[in-house]
């Protein structure tokens, strides 16, 4: 064996000692790149917008696409990872992040960036199941894996934090596609490096892979989150443009549950769902993904058009965002030992309704101080949400099905991020355009009344074209309008984040963690991968004699016997 394969095996044994931090900065990096990319788009929308000129639909496809396509696939990427080895999985979405971000940064028509952007929701599709999965492997112990969640949750709300930021320097000093160039280089970095240093993992591999059942996991949520997309431009709910894919999408979805139910080796544990930690977890981090993409979408908007804030300006106030998402992950781990579950997540809701709530006291004149205060409230408070939903989702899987369980987490962050700029948006919407139905009656022709009442930037687009008082007319108008809107989009997600507050109450009411001997068998892959050491593994399974000179352990229950505190529990404490 050559030194070069030596020193790559002894790398990629990070669950056997610290290299698993190392691995940890690995994912965090990866996360970061596809949390950043999911909202350094936002700040560049109105460059984009004069530049592309797209329609009022063809912009939501170029904010939307990601979300939606990335949603679709990760069951099928997370649960193909389980079965085909998800460091392989994780390796070609960092090499197709890379093409797409080419792509969409020299796109010159809106068709290509929105082909630009579902290549990368694609890519986003095969990393993020692939990074939480591996993390789980990694890090088996609870106490330990809340650690790492911790910092993992925090990455991903600085990354979605500091994309409006950086987004913001490109997009001052350079042009809208620099915001995608930025990826380009550090995938070229992590790559080699992910290939390097990331330890191969695997689920059961019992029995065949199940195509049809994840094609049809994948269109059932498309359909879903499409339905509402669509229902988001104005549509409404019950056109047959909403109405038709959101009940086809409704349908697969049922229909892939009573599948998985069936099969013998089904693609995705519907029984977890049963478990009421799991279950709640999962509705927790759609309802806070939901609150938090809608109103930094609204909030980007609000700063830019009606405070008149610089791209780069508007990144910088949010930034105590960061700060406290920041703040909020490095203390997650010990707030979730001393509080449990329910009370961290249950009070971050709260805490989060109460800055939504703060947030109302905007209007056209600048706040900055009101501004940071709920800002970092929010952060503080979606922040403990999140990490509390994520902990307790993970550890109720079973560690071979951490794939499945990875992206049916990461589907409801996908989910709920598209639903909150489609279902905000369209009562942002709803609320500004009722404003605007009086400009014909103020002497605004009625075909630049209606291009008015599209959104705030067409309407300043309007008033620019007439000039005089009636330019002047539709301005004051639509400013005024937007804070209406505003308002009721913030009272909505507040209703929203109360609802989360109550659903949290079916958590756990403490972090409980096993008792030193309940140990939980690696994957069988892992096994056989771990450096091909001549000495007993420190994991035995049921019927693995455990090394000489050592204290035979107790074997571990039977998973449907255990309970879900040991199943997700890891390796045990010494």
């Amino acid at each position: 064996m050559s030194g070069t394969t030596t020193a790559r095996i002894r790398l990629r044994s990070a669950a056997d000692g610290a290299n698993r931090w190392v691995v940890l900065v690995v994912l965090c990096l990866s996360l970061l790149l596809v949390a950043l990319d999911a909202t350094v788009l936002h700040v560049a929308v109105p460059a984009l917008t004069e530049d592309l000129r797209p329609s009022a639909a063809g912009l939501l496809w170029i904010v939307d696409a990601y979300p939606l396509v990335c949603a679709s696939l990760l069951i099928l990427f997370g649960t193909l990872g389980d079965r085909v080895g998800r460091r392989r999985i994780l390796l070609l979405g960092y090499a197709l992040f890379g093409v797409a971000s080419a792509i969409a940064a020299m796109a010159d028509s809106p068709g290509v960036l929105i082909v630009a952007r579902a290549l990368l929701g694609v890519g986003g599709a095969m990393i993020m199941p692939a990074t939480l999965s591996i993390l789980r492997q990694v890090f088996p112990d609870r106490r330990e894996r809340a650690v790492a969640i911790g910092v993992w949750t925090a990455v991903a709300a600085v990354g979605a934090a500091t994309g409006p930021v950086i987004g913001g320097f490109l997009v001052e000093h350079f042009w809208w596609g620099s915001v995608f160039l930025i990826n380009i280089p550090l995938m070229a970095l992590v790559l080699p490096v992910g290939r390097l240093l990331l330890p191969e993992s695997r689920g059961s591999n019992d029995g065949p892979w199940d195509v049809l059942g994840a094609l049809m996991a994948a269109a059932g949520v498309l359909g879903v989150v499409l339905g509402v997309k669509r229902a988001g431009t104005g549509e409404g709910l019950l056109s047959p443009a909403a109405l038709a894919p959101l009940l086809i999408g409704a349908v697969l979805l049922v229909a892939f549950a009573r599948r998985q139910k069936r099969r013998t080796h089904p693609l995705i544990d519907i029984g977890m769902f049963a478990r009421p930690a799991f279950s709640t977890a999962v509705g927790c981090i759609i309802l806070a993904m939901l609150a938090l993409v809608g109103l930094e979408l609204i909030a980007v908007q609000y700063l830019q058009l009606v405070l008149g804030l610089s791209p780069l300006q508007t990144g910088l106030r949010l930034l105590p965002l960061t700060f406290a998402a920041m703040a909020a992950g490095a203390t997650g781990s010990y707030a979730l030992r001393r509080i449990g579950p329910r009370r961290m997540v249950g009070w971050g809701f709260v805490l989060t309704a109460a800055s939504v709530l703060v947030l109302t006291a905007m209007g056209q004149h600048d706040r900055p101080g009101l501004l940071t205060a709920a800002f970092v409230a929010l952060g503080f408070g979606l922040q403990s949400t999140l990490f509390g939903a994520y902990e307790s989702m993970l550890s109720e899987a079973p560690a071979d099905r951490a794939g499945g369980a990875a992206a049916i987490g990461e589907t409801s962050y996908q989910l709920g991020a598209g639903m909150g700029i489609a279902l905000l948006g369209s009562v942002m919407n709803a609320a500004y355009a009722s404003g605007l139905a009086r400009l014909p009656e103020e002497g605004v022709p009625a075909g630049d009344g209606v291009a008015a009442s599209h959104s705030l930037g067409e309407a300043y687009q309007v008033a620019e074209r007439l000039g005089g008082p009636l330019g002047e007319v539709v301005r004051s108008t639509a400013r005024h309008s937007f804070i209406t809107g505003l308002h009721v989009t913030l009272l909505v997600s507040a209703a929203l984040l109360l609802v989360g507050a109550l659903a949290a109450l079916r958590l756990p009411r403490v972090m409980e963690c096993p008792s030193p001997g309940v140990g939980e068998p690696r994957d069988a892959d892992d096994a056989r991968e771990s450096l091909g050491r001549s000495e007993a593994p420190e994991f035995h399974g049921p019927h693995e004699a455990p090394a000489a000179g050592r204290t035979k352990r107790p074997h571990p229950l039977p998973a449907r016997r255990r309970p879900a505190e040991a199943t997700g529990s890891g390796r045990a404490g010494r």
